[in-house]
């Protein structure tokens, strides 16, 4: 594999000897591994403590046994295992890795090392289906507090604590919660930095050919966004929104020395210094690529600029089929900035115009599928008005409908999960609509599939037996014998005094904030979007009150 460590050669493995050798696991392919900011930010963090010996292994399905990628070692000699764990299909994953090593999967049945603690964002969105395997999670961002847990643990294992003695140390620092140890609800680790600054923007430590994105530097943009969607957990569990600064950006850059960046982040045209600092990279002849962009801020210099540096595709979300949709979601969504948009975008000559939405919303009907036919008419006709008289414009315009799976810490969390033959029966409208245009194209989720990330996001540790089955015949067929659980999952329902299993956690957004705008959903009423002027001008959501507390940032 052809692989770089920050622009130069990986560092030399270390000694074991009088060391903490630590397995960071990924429990995906290496290509999504190699792809993922927050995975990378820990793997620098451990490798630069010099008490740790640090090794990276990923899921391998042709392997009888996980072995590490960086010295070939069995998981099951690691005295402490990391797993990153960023989605909820990673749970059996995460199981079959320990039992291949032959290591006990129940934490409460392994009283001695290894101890196997998670991290990651699913650990501080809904973590607890796979709580029994684990014997603590760390909860928040790697940076506000890791390098403690690390130190605490490594200093048991080299003075030859037991495992028990580590979960003592390390189960009343911030962030940690290992189960009967610490108190509850564990807070939510915070890098806070100064007003609305990221001050450790996240970064590729890897650059390598096997990556999802081939021979690229990933720079994390912005963390966390302002503008409060009714359906996005990043929107709550990255609080406060901060933005890099451009200096700090170009200093990673200068170091990598990368021939292509990707920009990361939830909201990169409100970063203000996008358009200079894309055009730092391409005075010094350095490729670049971003990630999702909101219409409402595709001015045309930065339309132009991207067009004329190479860039042939354009990623708009529309997220829902129809305004009453958007406005009940919170989505500020404005049709005629969208509409010039993809006018503009056709009259520059971009290849692809790429649009994605989610369909499978609350009380979604026949009404906003019948108004998202006539906006796409309308997107048609945008398409065409700019490409005039010439005969090239927008060549495809690729629509992707995912289904809404209600995740934790969002308002929609007391939404109960759409039926699956309403999915399906959406899938099938917007096929049809999308169908009628020339130069148009349809990818649509597997409703299937979505149930599945439904079960798992809103489960708690009593879904752990069809885990521990699913990592022997797969999630499909595990579901099946456990019909009555996924049953009882997917359709129980929450009211305002539902318990959920993640109210064990606190991130730092008030669940009396959630509820009220779940109450909003409901009435389509919308609320401002984060204050420039940071949590303290707006004390509406409780991140003011959690960040001026000691440990909350």
């Amino acid at each position: 594999m052809s692989e770089l460590y920050c622009g130069r050669a990986a560092p030399p493995l270390k000694d074991w000897g009088g060391r903490l050798p630590v397995a960071l696991v990924f429990p995906e392919a290496a290509e999504h591994g190699l792809s993922t900011l927050g995975w990378q930010v820990v793997y620098r963090l451990l490798a630069a403590n010099e008490q740790l010996a640090v090794e990276r292994f990923f899921w391998d399905p042709t392997s009888p046994r996980p072995r590490s990628v960086d010295s070939g070692r069995d998981l099951g000699l690691f005295p402490l295992i990391l797993y990153s764990l960023n989605f909820e299909g990673d749970f059996p994953i995460a199981l079959k890795l320990l039992d291949d090593a032959g290591i006990t999967v129940r934490a409460a049945d392994r009283p001695s090392w290894p101890l196997v603690l998670a991290g990651g964002p699913v650990a501080f969105l809904n973590p607890f289906p796979v709580m029994p395997a684990l014997d603590g999670i760390f909860v928040g961002e790697a940076e506000a507090g890791l390098a403690a847990v690390m130190e605490g643990i490594a200093r048991t294992w080299i003075g030859g604590g037991g495992k028990g003695e580590a979960l003592d140390t390390i189960s009343k620092l911030p962030g940690v919660l290992v189960p009967g140890k610490s108190p509850e609800p564990v807070r939510r680790a915070v890098s806070a930095g100064g007003s609305g600054v990221l001050a450790n923007p996240a970064f590729s430590c890897f650059v390598s050919s096997q990556a999802q994105f081939r021979d690229m530097l990933l720079l994390e943009v912005n963390r966390g966004c302002p503008y409060g969607c009714r359906f996005c957990a990043a929107g709550s569990i990255y609080k406060p929104p901060r933005h890099a600064e451009m200096e700090a950006l170009q200093d990673i850059v200068a170091r990598c020395e990368p021939h292509k960046v990707g920009l990361v982040g939830t909201a990169l045209t409100d970063w203000p210094d996008l358009l200079p600092f894309l055009r730092w990279l391409a005075e010094r002849k350095v490729k670049f690529s971003l990630s999702s962009l909101r219409a409402d801020g595709l001015t045309d210099e930065l339309l132009g600029f991207l067009r004329h540096t190479g860039t042939r595709s354009v990623t708009l979300a529309l997220e829902g089929a129809s305004r009453r949709l958007r406005k009940a979601m919170n989505k500020r969504f404005s049709e005629e900035a969208f509409l010039e948009a993809v006018s503009r975008i056709s009259r520059l000559q971009f290849g692809t115009l790429k649009l994605y939405m989610i369909t499978g919303w609350p009380d979604e009907s026949e009404e906003d599928w019948a108004e998202f036919e006539e906006f796409m008419a309308c997107i048609d006709a945008a398409r065409k008005a700019g490409q005039g008289n010439r005969k090239k414009g927008v060549e495809l315009v690729s629509l992707s409908v995912s289904c809404l799976v209600p995740k934790a810490w969002t308002p929609l969390q007391w939404a109960d999960v759409p039926d699956e033959g309403r999915l399906k029966a959406a899938m099938r409208r917007f096929k049809s609509i999308v169908g009628r245009y020339k130069g148009m194209r349809f990818a649509g989720e597997n409703p299937g599939q979505a149930r599945v990330q439904m079960f798992l996001a809103r489960g708690g540790e009593e879904i752990f037996p069809c885990l521990e089955r699913a990592a022997e015949v797969g999630l499909p067929s595990a579901m099946r014998e456990w019909d009555a659980l996924v049953h009882d999952v997917l359709h129980r329902h929450a009211d305002r005094d539902t318990v959920f299993p993640w109210d064990r956690l606190d991130i730092g957004v008030s669940r009396k904030f959630l509820y009220s705008e779940w109450v909003k959903y409901r009435r389509g009423l919308v609320t401002p979007p984060c204050p420039e002027d940071g949590c303290e001008a707006c004390r509406l959501c409780g991140m003011d009150e959690f960040l001026s507390l000691p440990d909350g940032g």
